[in-house]
């Protein structure tokens, strides 16, 4: 009993020591490397070049070239959710060049919302401001020059107040399977081009991947207003010191005559190729409205003359546009 007890004891001590010594001996295997930390936050930043800026069927260019740029910073709560705020900048070119206190030169917008994915759904929550700091405002003088026979402002295009306004949006959209995907738009904003007319938007769009990174989407919509724009845009030549447009009554129909905006149909549609982070776009866009209803919305004539009171800001349009996009992971 005594000589198993020893012969125990013996093989514990060694089979500790052996363990000791396999610890101090280097392993052949490749140690364990912890996963690098994703970082929650990304980027995306991009900008373009349009041939005519077009929102909603009326172009913000004068029918003319336009350059873009923007940013947006992102939070990745988790594959299902994430928090943006982003800036852009377009220039623009809303009246002629014969309005001589011009236009403002340059569109500045601030978004922010929250997106969320699940499965084949989608979704876009968020606000949006359009912002013109150097909108031309004020008070005209009046002349009068003799092959009129009446009263004229001196300052054509001031308008009464800085046109900044914003709007809150939802953007549903299912992805049908890998190549189609259906979504819709709808917008709300209180006061239209701050002009104090409450004004939503809803449209549908489709959106068609076909091989060879070639695209085809397009929309269609209706843009509505509830309300009257606030009166003083509905004085016209003699009961205000502002005026928008270039003849105001003496063209039948001042700018805001009747305070009421016209509804109408919007729609856009055309093909896309992708190169990396390019994307090459060609799209036609139209309205249904007439060119005086489309003075009647905008304020700005096809020409200086007295008697015009039709507008060519809506007509139907083929652009094109080149631009680039790039996320965090893009440049990594």
């Amino acid at each position: 009993m005594m000589k198993l007890n020893s012969f125990l004891a013996v093989a514990a001590l060694a089979a500790s020591a052996s363990t000791a010594f396999a610890a101090d001996l280097p392993s052949t295997k490749e140690p364990v490397v912890a996963p690098a930390p994703v970082s929650p936050w990304d980027f995306d930043i991009g900008g373009g070049l349009t041939s005519n800026y077009i929102f909603r069927g009326i172009t913000q260019s004068n029918g003319g070239p336009s350059v873009s740029a923007h940013g947006e910073l992102r939070y990745n709560l988790d594959p299902t959710w994430q928090f943006y705020v982003g800036v852009s900048g377009e220039s623009i070119k809303f009246s002629p060049s014969y309005y001589p206190a011009g236009s403002p030169e340059m569109e500045l917008d601030g978004d922010a919302g929250v997106r969320g994915t699940f499965d084949k759904w989608s979704f876009d929550l968020g606000g949006i401001v359009y912002g013109y700091p150097d909108t031309p405002t004020g008070v005209h003088g009046w002349a009068q020059p003799t092959y009129l026979g009446t009263y004229v402002p001196t300052v054509i295009g001031l308008t009464p107040r800085n046109d900044t306004w914003g709007e809150v949006y939802f953007k549903p959209a299912y992805a049908m399977n890998d190549w189609l995907t259906l979504g819709a738009n709808f917008f709300f904003t209180p006061s239209y081009i701050n002009t104090g007319a409450s004004a939503e938007y809803l449209s549908g769009t489709v959106k068609v991947t076909f091989p060879f990174n070639l695209s085809f989407s397009g929309e269609v919509g209706y843009q509505w207003f509830n309300n009257k724009v606030d009166s003083v845009y509905t004085g016209g030549f003699g009961n205000t010191g502002y005026i928008y447009t270039a003849c105001g009554p003496l063209c039948g129909i001042n700018n805001y005559s009747t305070g009421t905006l016209p509804d109408y149909l919007y729609w856009n549609a055309g093909f896309s190729y992708a190169w990396k982070f390019v994307t090459l776009d060609l799209r036609y866009y139209g309205t249904n409205l007439t060119e005086t209803s489309a003075y009647q919305l905008t304020g700005i004539p096809n020409n200086a003359y007295v008697g015009t009171n039709t507008s060519h800001y809506a007509n139907n349009a083929i652009v094109g546009t080149i631009s680039f996009d790039l996320t965090g992971k893009d440049i990594k």
